[in-house]
């Protein structure tokens, strides 16, 4: 049951994120937080492991379905992220350590996860309103993948919505080709935080018994939902982003409260 649990929880989680760009550790995180099966790091690790998983295959699929893909954007937000990946798994080691409270730690995650999701939203239900910025240049890609990688390895979030945000903000894009950018951005910065990790604690104390069934999900949500994004219209993978931006938003409010109260 254990297993199934999570393997559900996996494929629901990266087909959503494949279809909308989030990644699907905007909502594997917190209900992993939800189901306290493991500890703070932990559950960064499984998290990135799956989305890593998620993303290899939903770029795949949209390169092999001949997605159009603004690559001057892409390659440097790829490059970007990686950097930033390293400096959020060592921003969140430091936390855990300073703080020396898996609980603390937690509700820190999810209060940053909660502001950044409710800037989303109001940015997503007004951007018609909010003009565009249209930039352009490797610079501004690398730094904008900078920021993005540094929050995706923190949060444990494989980048989620403020990579699509940010993205059709800075560069006016629309949904679908902000989506691919970001799963290009989630995907390298995945590689940069488990590269970390490999590499500085290792992956022995983590308990990852459950990866492998998880990383089963990911790969079948990966497909599932890249087919979705090719046949939904832009409206409808907006409406998906919304509505998972409401129950993400929700769960990680539920986390600060019952991480504060416990």
């Amino acid at each position: 049951m254990h297993n199934l649990i999570y393997f559900i929880l996996s494929l629901l989680a990266t087909t959503v994120g494949s279809l909308t760009g989030m990644g699907g550790g905007v909502i594997i995180k917190p209900l992993m937080d939800v189901l306290g099966d493991y500890d703070v790091q932990t559950i960064g690790v499984i998290s990135s492991i799956t989305v890593f998983s998620m993303s290899a295959v939903s770029v795949i699929k949209q390169m092999k379905s001949k997605t159009k893909i603004p690559f001057k954007t892409a390659i440097p937000l790829a490059a970007g992220s990686v950097l930033g990946g390293f400096a959020g798994q060592h921003l969140l080691d430091f936390i855990v350590n300073a703080l020396r409270a898996d609980s603390v730690a937690t509700v820190v995650q999810n209060i940053a996860l909660a502001v950044l999701i409710l800037c989303v939203i109001l940015y997503m239900k007004n951007k018609k309103r909010i003009k565009g910025r249209q930039l352009d240049g490797i610079t501004v890609s690398l730094l904008a993948g900078v920021f993005l990688g540094c929050i995706s390895s923190f949060l444990g979030i494989g980048g989620g919505p403020v990579n699509v945000a940010l993205i059709i903000y800075l560069f006016s894009y629309d949904t679908k080709i902000a989506t691919v950018c970001s799963l290009i951005t989630i995907l390298f910065a995945q590689i940069s935080k488990l590269a970390t990790t490999a590499f500085t604690v290792g992956f022995s104390g983590f308990d990852l018994s459950v990866v492998p069934v998880m990383i089963v999900g990911a790969v079948a949500g990966g497909f599932i939902g890249a087919l979705l994004n090719k046949k939904c219209s832009e409206k409808a993978v907006e409406r998906a982003f919304s509505a998972v931006q409401v129950f993400v938003l929700a769960v990680t409010l539920f986390n600060i409260v019952n991480n504060l109260i416990n």
